[in-house]
């Protein structure tokens, strides 16, 4: 081994890699589709969320994407984008956004219309028709949320199959009281309990056969699109489907649904 392969040897055992030789730019654009949903088409963001990758050092960008692979550098939505890239994938990224002019500081990009388009509409009829299912807690976003799954889902939930397309998971998410020191209060069920009887918003998943057509790879989950509501029912179209696609993407094998064992265990008893 010449001196060269030596030191590139040394620097691949202390953690680096290197990207000079093998990056393709080209390619990086190319593989840069699903990154744009929030980092932009060029590396500028679309909103204050997310970070610009424009103009960063291809190395540091390189070196973040291997960390968020490994988790040592742990974010929900990074690390299931990141878990799908080989290291040329990373390579050629880091070498197309590090090519991009940066931006002022307040340029932002539009968001992708494939991706952030929801085809998901709200189900007036939820009450009567829905099976409610579960309930969770989130203490740290002061919510409490109950689950409704449509008769289909229920179905092919109750027959232990995964869910067919028709599928809707609904769910109505409330405020919740709060004590004197602002934290949230628990009731005798162990929840905590709702402030009002009318929901802050709801959010929504369905499947129907082609709605993951445009969707890149590494973000589709199957033909599942995704929709959050206001608390009187209207879509929110400003809202990035993006976010939710990666956070549910690990879950092909129940769904890509959080709460089917719950749904299951629920219906099965």
């Amino acid at each position: 081994m010449n001196q060269f392969g030596i030191l590139m040897a040394a620097v691949s055992a202390l953690g680096f890699v290197s990207y000079a030789n093998a990056a393709d730019v080209a390619m990086g654009k190319q593989k840069s589709e699903a990154c744009a949903a929030c980092h932009g088409a060029n590396g500028i963001s679309v909103s204050e969320k997310y970070p610009n990758l424009a103009g960063q050092k291809e190395t540091y960008l390189g070196k973040q994407l291997h960390a968020f692979k490994a988790k040592t550098r742990e974010n929900t939505l990074m690390n299931a984008i990141a878990e799908q890239l080989s290291d040329e994938d990373i390579g050629d990224l880091a070498a197309f956004f590090s090519s991009q002019p940066g931006g002022d500081g307040k340029a932002k990009s539009t968001l992708v219309a494939a991706i952030n388009k929801s085809r998901v509409t709200f189900p007036k009829d939820y009450k009567s028709t829905y099976t409610k299912y579960t309930t969770i807690s989130f203490a740290k976003k002061k919510q409490v949320r109950h689950y409704y799954a449509n008769p289909i889902a229920v179905k092919a939930a109750k027959a232990g199959k995964p869910l067919p397309n028709g599928s809707k998971i609904f769910v109505e998410a409330f405020k919740v009281k709060l004590d004197e020191n602002k934290m949230p209060i628990e009731g005798a069920d162990g929840h905590l309990v709702a402030a009002g009887e009318n929901p802050a918003f709801f959010t929504a998943m369905e499947i129907q056969a082609g709605w993951g057509d445009d969707i890149p790879d590494l973000l589709r989950n199957g033909d599942w699109n995704y929709a959050v509501f206001s608390g009187t029912g209207e879509l929110k179209t400003a809202v990035n489907q993006a976010s939710c696609l990666a956070c549910h993407k690990p879950l092909a094998d129940i769904s890509y649904v959080f709460s089917l064992p719950s749904l299951t265990d629920a219906i099965t008893k």
